[in-house]
C-alpha cells in the first residue's frame, strides 16, 4: 500500500482534529454492543405479544389482524446477500431492501464496517475468540499470515450465486444472519427454555416453600424471553450442534467464520475494492513487534512491508490501536491511489460455478421440483407456488419463530434437497390458528405473502386437505364412540360432519355412533383435527398437502 502518511490525511473528528485509534476502537465496540443486544431484542419479540397470548381464544376467535409492533425483519433487509440472491433466483425486483442496497454502496467507499460495527453474528465470534484463545504469541501471528482458506468463503458466496442464478436459493444456509437467526430461534433458545423450566418445576414442587416460591417467581420472568410453553422443531439438535462447532472453531483461528466461510463478508469484500478508507503504514517507525498482526481480526496484513489486503479488513482498528510505534494510521485516500485486488483465486472461481450449477440439477433428481408437492408437505399459508417459493425461501426461521402453535419446522427429507430446512407444517407438534397470519406478516423475501384475517378466512387460503383413516377411527372401527376432530374443527359450516350408524360390538352389543367425514369443499387444512385427535403417535384423521390454494395441480376436487 506504500508508506509514510502522504495522502489525503488521517481520519478526523468534528472539530477538525485526528481521531485516536483507541476512540475508533471504543466506538466500535459500542456499536458492536448495540446491534447484538437489538438483534436478541428482536429475537425474543418475534413471537405472539403477552396480550394476545394471556387472552388468546378471544384473540383468535375474532378475524382481527395481529401483528409484531417491532420490526423483526431489520437485519434480514439489511442483509445485501438476502437481497441479492433472491433478487437473482426470482428474476424480479424485490422492495423492502433499501437498507441492504445503502449498505453496499457504503461498503464500496468504506470497506467492511459492517463486520466489526453491526453483525451480531460477527460479535459472537469476536467474542467467542477472546475468551481464552488457545493460539497466543507466536502461535496468533502464525494464524493471522496470510493463507488460501480465505478463498472458502468467495467459494461459498459464486456457488450460491450460480444456484440462484439457476433457480434455487441456497444462500440462507451460509448467509450469517439467517444462521444466526434460524440456530437461536429453532434451537438454542427453546433448549435453554426447556432446561430452565425443568430447574423451575424442580423448586415448585419442591417441599421447601421458598423454593416453591422461587420456583414460580423464576419462571414468570423466563417465560416472556424463552416462551410460554416448550417448543420443539425437527432437526433443532443438529442446527444447534452446528451452532456450537461454529463458534468452537473460534478457538483454532479467531474469527473463522468471518475469514473463512460467510458467503456474505465475501460480497462485501468484492465491493470494498475501492473503498476511500485506507490504512497507512510508516515502515520507519516499525519494529516489527508483530503486535498487529496479532490483534487483527481479519488477517489482513497489516505489518509494514505487507500489502494490505482492503478485501480482508474488518475495520476493527485493532492494528493501529495497539501498535507502540505509532506506525499505523486509518486515513482518507486518494480516488487516484490504487487499491489491492481482492484474492478470490481461480479455483475458488471454477469450483463455485461448478457448485453453484451443480446442486440445483442434483436437487432436482428426486423430482419435488417438476411434480406435485408431497403429501406431506404443507408449506404455510400464503406461500407461493413451490418453485417460487424455493426462489425466495432463506431458511431463516423467522415464520418457525413466531408461529404461535409450533407446527412450522424445519424441512428434513419432505422437500428434498432443494427445500432442505424451508418452513414445513408437521400437523403433530401444532396446528395452524385459523384466524392467525403472523408468518405471513414476517417473511422479508415474499416467499409467503402477507394476508390479514379476513382474506385468509374468506378467500379461503387452503394449505392442504383432512382425510380420515377409518382403520384407526374409534368410531369407524368400532370401538367407541368420538366426536374430537368435528368439535374442534374451526371452519364454519364445519368441514366435518357426522353420519348416524349403529354398530355391533364383538360383545353383541349394538351400539348408535356418528362416524365422520370431511367435505373437502370446506376443509382449509389446518391441522388442528390431526393435532386433537386422542389416537396418538399416527392420528386417525391425517393432513395432506392436496388441495392447497397455492398450486392447480396438486388438487383433490375437479
Amino acid at each position: 500500500m506504500g508508506t509514510g502518511n502522504n495522502g489525503s490525511g488521517p481520519i478526523k473528528t468534528v472539530f477538525g482534529g485526528p481521531v485516536k485509534p483507541s476512540h475508533l476502537v471504543w466506538i466500535r465496540r459500542f456499536c458492536q454492543a448495540f446491534f447484538l443486544c437489538l438483534f436478541i431484542y428482536l429475537l425474543i419479540g418475534t413471537k405472539l405479544p403477552l396480550n394476545v397470548y394471556m387472552d388468546y381464544s378471544l384473540s383468535f376467535a375474532e378475524a382481527q389482524d395481529i401483528r409484531i409492533k417491532s420490526p423483526v425483519t431489520f437485519f434480514f433487509q439489511l442483509d445485501p446477500l438476502v437481497w441479492l440472491s433472491s433478487v437473482i433466483s426470482s428474476r424480479q425486483w424485490i422492495t423492502g431492501f433499501g437498507w441492504a442496497i445503502g449498505l453496499l454502496a457504503a461498503t464500496i467507499f468504506f470497506g467492511r464496517f459492517f463486520c466489526s460495527f453491526i453483525c451480531p453474528f460477527g460479535t459472537l465470534h469476536h467474542m467467542a475468540g477472546s475468551i481464552r484463545p488457545s493460539l497466543k504469541g507466536s502461535s496468533m501471528i502464525d494464524a493471522n499470515q496470510k493463507n488460501n482458506s480465505r478463498r472458502i468463503k468467495y467459494f461459498l458466496l459464486i456457488a450460491f450465486i450460480g444456484a440462484a442464478a439457476v433457480g434455487v436459493n441456497y444462500a440462507g444456509l451460509m448467509d450469517p444472519i439467517s444462521f444466526l437467526f434460524r440456530s437461536l430461534a429453532v434451537s438454542i433458545l427453546p433448549a435453554i427454555g426447556i432446561g430452565l423450566t425443568d430447574f423451575f418445576e424442580a423448586l415448585a414442587f419442591s417441599d421447601i416453600k421458598v423454593f416453591n416460591y422461587l420456583g414460580y417467581g423464576l419462571e414468570a420472568l423466563a417465560a416472556p424471553v424463552f416462551g410460554y410453553e416448550n417448543k420443539a422443531f425437527q432437526t433443532g439438535w443438529v442446527i444447534g450442534f452446528l451452532f456450537l462447532v461454529i463458534l468452537f472453531l473460534n478457538r483454532i483461528r479467531p474469527r473463522f467464520w468471518c475469514r473463512v466461510l460467510c458467503p456474505l463478508g465475501a460480497l462485501l469484500g468484492i465491493c470494498s475494492k475501492f473503498n476511500i478508507l485506507t490504512l497507512a503504514k510508516d515502515e520507519n517507525k516499525c519494529t516489527h513487534c508483530g503486535a498487529c498482526v496479532k490483534n487483527c481480526q481479519g488477517a489482513a496484513s497489516p505489518e509494514p512491508g505487507q500489502i494490505w489486503q482492503t478485501a480482508e479488513c474488518f475495520l476493527c482498528f485493532n492494528c493501529a490501536n495497539c501498535c507502540p510505534e505509532n506506525a499505523l494510521t486509518f486515513r482518507f485516500r486518494k480516488l487516484t491511489e490504487k487499491t489491492t485486488k481482492t484474492d478470490i483465486g481461480r479455483r475458488a472461481v471454477m469450483g463455485g460455478l461448478l457448485a453453484g450449477v451443480s446442486l440445483p440439477l442434483l436437487g432436482r433428481l428426486d423430482g419435488n421440483l417438476s411434480k406435485t408437492s408431497a403429501p406431506n408437505l404443507i408449506r404455510p399459508p400464503g406461500s407461493l407456488s413451490e418453485s417460487n417459493f424455493l426462489d425466495r425461501c432463506q431458511r431463516c426461521g423467522l415464520c418457525m419463530k413466531v408461529c404461535p402453535t409450533n407446527v412450522i419446522n424445519p424441512a428434513l427429507s419432505e422437500a428434498g434437497l432443494a427445500g432442505f430446512w424451508t418452513p414445513n407444517l408437521i400437523m403433530t407438534l401444532g396446528y395452524c390458528e385459523y384466524t392467525c397470519t403472523l408468518c405471513t406478516s414476517v417473511c422479508p423475501t415474499g416467499a409467503i405473502k402477507e394476508l390479514t384475517a379476513k382474506e385468509k378466512i374468506k378467500t379461503p387460503i387452503r394449505i392442504g386437505s383432512a382425510y380420515v383413516d377409518r382403520g384407526r377411527c374409534l368410531p369407524w372401527n368400532g370401538n367407541t364412540p368420538c366426536i374430537v376432530c368435528e368439535e374442534h374443527c374451526p371452519t364454519s359450516p364445519k368441514a366435518i360432519y357426522f353420519k348416524k350408524d349403529v354398530i355391533i360390538r364383538p360383545d353383541g352389543q349394538k351400539i348408535e355412533i356418528q362416524l365422520p367425514y370431511v367435505d373437502l369443499k370446506r376443509c382449509t387444512g389446518c391441522g388442528i383435527c390431526e393435532f386433537k385427535c386422542p389416537v396418538k403417535g399416527k392420528p386417525a384423521i391425517r393432513t395432506i398437502s392436496a388441495g392447497e390454494s397455492r398450486s392447480l395441480e396438486n388438487q383433490i376436487l375437479l
